[in-house]
């Protein structure tokens, strides 16, 4: 077998002996001869000899080269005869790969064109060693090399053999720009999802060079531009090179930003005589005196294109237009409305989903078959597509339907892994070491819902999770899921009593408009609240006496006060939990229903830098179960980006909860807060505290019915470090205040009678009175501090060292000891959530 150069060989030996013999006179009229025919009928090459003339003796050869069943065609003449002698391509036995271990032979087959039991082609197995490049190229291996061989076998047969030296990754070394001056280099690169190679290249692969992810850049970068003002912005052009000496990928990016525009004006004019403009402009996501913002003309478009239909044009057009004043650097920016061509979806046609059950992509789609068609409609679901997060790749075309006024959607996708398995760990100051094994899976069956199961265990917390969500609950755009949750809570040096919750929670999201959505929840859980009672946590001796452990009692090696307000030793002195954890202990059903409204204008979920997001909860218990009360919560947060990768966060957040009825707030139902409110606290170091005589201060917290506080925040990155290390810093100023302790403060009935001197009892009265002492002050705390924000493997890590500037004192006590006061914490160290 041989390769192409053999086949111009023969074909220009044909045309020489084409042209000496002098192959002239009516082929028809002189006898063909084939010879070396073996699988193709000869009668079948003799018909691509249409002619006499030398041309189409000629063109017959190369016709019978292109195709691909001839490795070898020969012409000559023999008296009145014409000699075709050929040679047949073999045939391909089958197709192997040798050398592969990076990338699957089962990928690389999809790639080729070369496939088995058909006919053997130079050219073709020359493109598919190219295409097998590609193919390492685009998973970081540009130094791959590929070559091929066959391997006779009888009968005509051979196999194909690529043998493949796969060469280490070669990643893209640097990524430049040209031609920017509104952001820096280092900022553009940020909004990539490439990344350049560094000392993190072992355990990343956003440094491979892929044209697909480099194209999503160039999208992500324009559409960056466009949100800022710049609407002259284009990508110049890009390109990307192989640096043999620096052993990888250099893409290098030429942009041309021009000039930053404010909206002058906005108008919509309707050329629809039914449709007024004035109405229409309610729609208008833009006022005079914006900056620019591409996203918000979309939406602008999209949103007049929907009242339009409304009101029964469903034919109808939205075209923006904008008038561009360069000495003003303003923009008047104009929406066109008018009848557009009468066009039918005859068909939705999808392509190339494997997995993804069809009905899942149908459903991102706002018309169906049949429907008017609309553009902009279709670009919309385009992007509700890509936003799934399902497919590698969306691209939606149209193709001509069977009549003028019809038209075929074919929407070609492609699947990629939506599942996860992730370990992780952590450390936080309150729940101390945290492990957590996780699995979820985002497109459950191809059916588009996700489910996550997850276990955590460490030093003071374990449990176990389960959640199941449905994004379009009785097909309606609406999410609806279940989560199952278990959550035991050991003593700490916060808290001197342990909890275990076990429920289930119900809920429904409902998008509203874009930016606006409400959920609706329905939530039944179990707390069971234990107070421990043993030789080394004796936290509820003053009720239930431990021979050996309480003083006064048998084998007790501490002295005993003669009284309760004389210093010496009784079950107060080793550790007693508040009367208030005394009353909640046990087990306790809340059955509850909820709402949450919520409103959004933020760049980015996940890592917002600019708008707004404000959040209302509200809670009501008393639907069945031991519970009756109300609890509404409200968050609101504003991002800014100060400057490049530079973000102002301004954060007030407030609740209350009252009981109602014959209800009775537990101090498992007040809000326990700390440095979640304002940090430089400890958990629970903030609000109403128990400062009775023998309660440590640490672990004294009451709760309280109301909080309120604001923060500021200033991100940033650190300087030197490549943004895949995940540092960040941030500096902070905190304030707020929790307030409003509501429960009873007699609990006398939980005081064990005395008489004498019995253990608990010392004088004939228990040391642990049945009155609360409870030290509650509506006063603002506040603190300073600095932070370290950490993107690890692990999830996000958060170290926090704050100052608090005020706090509430507490009252020194008959045995010199200050109670009732707030309790600070500089350091803090949070994180270990899932990967």
């Amino acid at each position: 077998m041989q390769f192409p150069g053999r086949n111009r060989k023969g074909l220009a030996l044909a045309v020489i002996l084409g042209a000496a013999g002098g192959l002239a006179g009516p082929a028809a009229a002189q006898t063909i001869v084939v010879q070396g025919s073996q699988r193709v009928d000869a009668e079948t090459i003799r018909s691509y000899f249409a002619g006499t003339d030398q041309a189409r003796i000629n063109q017959a050869v190369r016709d019978l080269y292109s195709t691909g069943l001839f490795s070898d065609v020969r012409v000559r003449r023999d008296g009145g005869r014409i000699i075709v002698q050929v040679v047949e391509n073999g045939v391909i036995n089958r197709v192997a790969f040798e050398g592969n271990s990076k990338v699957k032979s089962d990928i690389l087959l999809a790639e080729l064109q070369t496939r088995s039991r058909g006919a053997y082609s130079p050219p073709t197995v020359q493109a598919d060693v190219e295409r097998i490049r590609d193919v390492y190229r685009r998973a970081g291996r540009g130094a791959a090399n590929v070559t091929a061989r066959t391997v006779d076998l009888p009968n005509g047969r051979i196999d194909v053999v690529f043998t493949i030296n796969e060469g280490g990754k070669t990643g893209v070394r640097a990524i430049e720009f040209v031609g920017n001056e509104a952001y820096s280099a280092y900022r553009l690169r940020g909004i990539m999802q490439t990344t350049e190679m560094n000392f993190l290249s072992w355990v990343k692969t956003t440094d491979v060079y892929d044209p697909d992810r480099i194209s999503a850049d160039l999208e992500a970068i324009r559409r960056f531009y466009l949100r800022n003002g710049y609407a002259d912005f284009r990508v110049v052009g890009s390109d990307a090179r192989y640096d043999d000496s620096r052993q990888g990928w250099v893409v290098s990016i030429s942009v041309e930003e021009g000039a930053p525009y404010r909206i002058g004006s906005v108008s919509v004019d309707s050329r629809i005589a039914d449709v007024d403009s004035a109405v229409l402009q309610a729609a208008v996501r833009l006022r005079a005196g914006d900056w620019y913002n591409g996203d918000l003309v979309e939406r602008s478009v999209e949103a007049i294109q929907r009242e339009v239909a409304r009101r029964g044009y469903a034919f109808a057009s939205v075209r923006p237009r904008g008038d561009r004043n360069p000495s003003t650097q303003s923009v008047s920016l104009s929406f066109v409305v008018e009848e557009g061509p009468r066009v039918y979806v005859e068909r939705i046609v999808i392509k190339g989903n494997t997995r993804t059950r069809e009905y899942v992509i149908r459903r991102e789609f706002e018309l169906g078959e049949g429907d008017a068609y609309n553009r902009v409609l279709v670009d919309r679901a385009e992007r509700r597509l890509n936003g799934l997060g399902f497919f590698k790749k969306v691209r939606i075309v149209n193709e001509p339907g069977s009549a003028p006024d019809r038209v075929v959607v074919v929407v070609d996708v492609e699947d990629q892994p939506t599942g996860s398995f992730g370990v992780s760990g952590g450390y936080s100051t309150q729940d101390g070491i945290i492990g957590e094994v996780s699995i979820s899976e985002s497109n459950f069956l191809g059916r588009g819902q996700f489910v996550r199961a997850s276990a955590t265990i460490g030093q003071r917390t374990r449990g176990a999770n389960l959640s199941f969500t449905e994004p379009y609950f009785l097909g309606y755009r609406m999410a609806g899921g279940l989560d199952l949750f278990w959550r035991e809570s050991i003593n700490s040096q916060y808290a001197l009593y342990d909890t275990a919750s076990i429920g289930a929670t119900a809920r429904v999201g409902i998008p509203l408009t874009e930016q606006f959505s409400m959920g609706l929840r329905y939530s039944i859980y179990q707390t069971d609240i234990t107070i421990p009672n043993d030789s080394r946590r004796p936290y509820n001796d003053c009720t239930d006496p431990i021979t050996g452990v309480t003083p006064g009692t048998t084998g007790a090696s501490a002295a005993v006060a003669t009284s309760p307000g004389v210093a010496g030793n009784n079950c107060m002195t080793n550790g007693e939990a508040s009367l208030a954890v005394k009353q909640a202990e046990g087990a306790w059903l809340t059955s509850a229903v909820g709402s949450t409204f919520s409103f959004s204008t933020l760049d980015n979920a996940r890592n917002p830098t600019s708008g707004l997001y404000a959040e209302l909860r509200t809670d009501v218990a008393g639907a069945g179960g031991d519970a009756k009360w109300v609890r509404g919560t409200g968050d609101l947060r504003y991002y800014y980006p100060v400057w490049e990768n530079v973000t102002l966060i301004a954060r007030a957040q407030g609740g209350h909860i009252a009981a109602y009825g014959d209800g009775e707030l537990r101090i498992v139902d007040n809000f326990n807060l700390g440095p979640s409110l304002v940090r430089g606290f400890a958990p629970g170091g903030i609000g109403p505290r128990d400062a009775s005589v023998g309660i440590g201060n640490r672990t004294a917290a009451l709760g309280g019915t109301s909080y309120y506080g604001a923060s500021l925040e200033l991100q940033f990155p650190i300087f030197g470090l490549p943004r895949e290390v995940g540092l960040r810093g941030a500096i902070f100023a905190d304030a707020g205040s929790l307030f409003g302790y509501n429960g009873r403060t007699d609990f006398s009935g939980l005081v064990a009678a005395c008489s004498g001197s019995t253990p608990p009892c010392i004088g004939g009265v228990n040391p642990q009175s049945g009155t609360l002492t409870v030290k509650d002050e509506n006063k603002i705390r506040s603190s300073v501090g600095a932070s370290l924000l950490w993107a690890s493997p692990l999830g996000p890590i958060r170290f926090d060292y704050a100052f608090a500037l005020s706090k509430v004192e507490g009252v020194v006590g008959t045995d010199g000891i200050r109670r009732g006061g707030d309790v600070t914490q500089a350091f803090r160290f949070s994180g270990g959530s899932s990967f």
